[in-house]
């Protein structure tokens, strides 16, 4: 029986530890979330920690073994799966059981739920309650999915004794065969673009291809910016016997971690283009996937499978959430950042948590720090950001970079280096000490500061997993580096997982106050803002493909503005805040005018 999710919310993937463990913490309630599985060696550390917690054996996988980072991922994925398991199967008997238990777990539920109604029905009968309750819950509940993530981006060769090793053994190819060799029946996660050497190695795995039945033990879901790049990786996977059966749209600005801005283009305009065009995604991906499953002599079926669209991003209350489901057919809307001040929920050590309960928006910010050289999210007063300063004034800069997954600069070895290292901003700064003389005082400080911005995100994204744990943290002391969206910001106090839970379905609200703006108002404020801040930051030689991205952009913004007055104008929802909105609209249009694009 296909059991419907109990939850239409996800948890998407945090740094490298803020969700390393979710699923263990709240898959036995039906809830979604998604690991990251880029750090073999956290990974590793976990599963130890983890082994010790549930009794199970536990034998240590070296870095000595030749596929030790596939090894450790597949071993953690399994051990992952047997834990949720166990907690699914006495949650099941305790709600059985215990009519508390079941009460809280019912108001944990979205209203439209049909395993609410069915299980609120049962209670009101009273009528041999527990072996009702377990039989319904049999038919009806699933545990919440063990999900994955791979940055596509994350794909370092590797070498052995100065020898580079073959393609599979690079970091996100050796990952992904972690995942496809485990026992999990559920989804990777792409993220950060497409990555065809990496797409095309899942044709190595069967588990991706439809089984006797049609159906796929193994899901691909790609987290897009927009339509047309969903329709170009869709079809260049379908070619392939591949099917996509989600689409993830992520805010490019107000979002946690890195963000991958697109062209101007809004949320609310994305989606509406999702909305309108999803059977063209789906008969056009068809007819490829077909086609190709026919080449390769597998099953294929004569209806397209299913494909779903989940949005994420800057979402903050319940009517939003409703929104984005009902009026853009989304199937599931994730709430990231909210969930770090869910200790039930993430992985975060207490101080970088109260410093986020403490935090203004001021505060938040989106850095020049990752090795990745695209723009990242975080906050100011981390400890990572205190021990980089002391060391900075002590003329000590860089890295010792350890895990080095994030070595891809191949400007000074073949083997990549990490532009945070040491090694590597060490010659930076001496190229610059001797370029001094050709600069001004100004370019030299800015040339500095792009060098020396840049954080160990290896470390510093897994430390917080430790010290919440109390497991030794080997190396040089780094700190802990933390990956808000903005949006959290307007959140400030702890809360426990059914606080939050309800404050999504709107049975509670646990924002302080009324003054966080509309999703679409905010992320529309940080478009405007990053357009601004590109055109007077930019220090290169103006040319005509630059001009015509700039105002590309602009427009993009701008069709997104009159698609939101529209839009508004037409909408039940958000009735007390219209008029804050449409005059958001029209504030943030005028400012968008003023902003001249430099010509030739």
């Amino acid at each position: 029986m296909n059991k419907k999710p109990a939850h239409n919310f996800h948890i998407p993937v945090m740094g490298l530890a803020y969700t390393i463990d979710s699923p263990i913490r709240v898959a036995q309630f039906g809830i979604s979330s998604v690991v990251s599985i880029i750090d073999d060696e956290i990974i590793e550390r976990m599963r130890d920690f983890y082994s010790k917690k549930f009794n199970f054996d536990y034998t240590a996988i070296s870095i000595k073994s030749e596929d030790h980072r596939a090894e450790r991922i597949t071993a953690y994925l399994d051990m992952m799966d047997d834990i949720v398991t166990k907690k699914f199967k006495n949650f099941k008997e305790e709600i059985s059981k215990n009519t508390e238990t079941l009460k809280q777990f019912i108001g944990m539920l979205p209203s439209t739920s049909g395993l609410k109604d069915g299980l609120q029905n049962i209670l009101n009968k009273k009528d041999n309650l527990t072996e009702s309750i377990r039989n319904f819950i049999d038919h009806n509940f699933n545990p919440g999915e063990i999900d994955v993530n791979i940055m596509t981006k994350v794909d370092k060769d590797n070498f052995v004794n100065n020898v580079q090793l073959p393609t599979i053994y690079n970091d996100a190819h050796a990952s992904l065969r972690g995942f496809a060799n485990s026992k999990l029946s559920s989804s990777v996660i792409f993220s950060a673009g497409m990555n065809p050497r990496l797409y095309s190695y899942l044709e190595e795995f069967e588990d991706f291809f439809p089984n006797e039945n049609g159906e796929l033990k193994k899901k691909i879901i790609l987290k897009v910016s927009d339509f047309r790049s969903a329709m170009i990786q869709g079809n260049f996977l379908a070619k392939k016997g591949l099917w996509v059966s989600e689409y993830r749209i992520e805010s490019g600005l107000n979002c946690g971690g890195h963000a991958f801005a697109t062209d101007g283009l809004l949320m609310g305009p994305i989606m509406e283009e999702f909305k309108q065009k999803k059977n063209e995604l789906q008969t056009s991906a068809f007819t490829l996937w077909k086609s190709a499953l026919e080449l390769k002599g597998k099953t294929t079926t004569s209806e397209p499978l299913e494909i779903k669209i989940s949005v994420q991003g800057g979402v903050g209350t319940s009517e939003e959430h409703d929104f984005l489901l009902s009026n853009y057919n989304a199937d599931s809307v994730g709430w990231g950042s909210p969930f770090l001040l869910v200790p039930e929920a993430t992985s975060l050590d207490q101080e970088t948590r109260n410093l986020l309960t403490k935090a203004k928006e001021e505060d938040y910010y989106l850095s020049n720090m990752s090795p990745l050289g695209v723009p990242f999210n975080t906050i100011r007063g981390t400890s990572n950001d205190e021990i980089k300063d002391v060391n900075i004034s002590n003329q000590k800069f860089g890295s010792s970079c350890p895990k080095k997954f994030l070595a891809l600069s191949k400007e000074f070895t073949p083997k990549g280096t990490c532009t945070a290292s040491k090694k590597y901003q060490d010659i930076k700064l001496n190229e610059l000490e001797i370029n001094k003389l050709n600069l001004t005082n100004k370019q030299y400080e800015k040339s500095k500061k792009n060098i020396t911005d840049k954080s160990c995100l290896c470390v510093g994204l897994a430390n917080s997993a430790y010290l919440e744990q109390g497991l030794l943290i080997k190396g040089e002391k780094q700190g802990v580096v933390v990956c808000p969206g903005p949006n959290l910001s307007f959140f400030d106090k702890e809360v426990s997982l059914s606080e939050m839970v309800r404050h999504i379905y709107g049975y509670d609200n646990v924002l302080p106050d009324d003054r966080r703006p509309h999703l679409f108002i905010n992320e529309l404020k940080l478009y405007v803002d990053y357009f601004k801040n590109e055109i007077v930051e930019f220090s290169e030689e103006i040319t005509k493909s630059q001009v015509k991205k700039w105002e590309s952009f602009k427009g993009n913004l701008l069709k997104g503005i009159a698609y939101y007055e529209e839009l508004f104008a037409e909408t039940n929802h958000f009735k007390p805040k219209l008029d804050s909105i449409f005059s958001d609209l029209k504030s943030f249009k005028l400012k968008l005018e003023k902003i001249k694009i430099p010509q030739l």
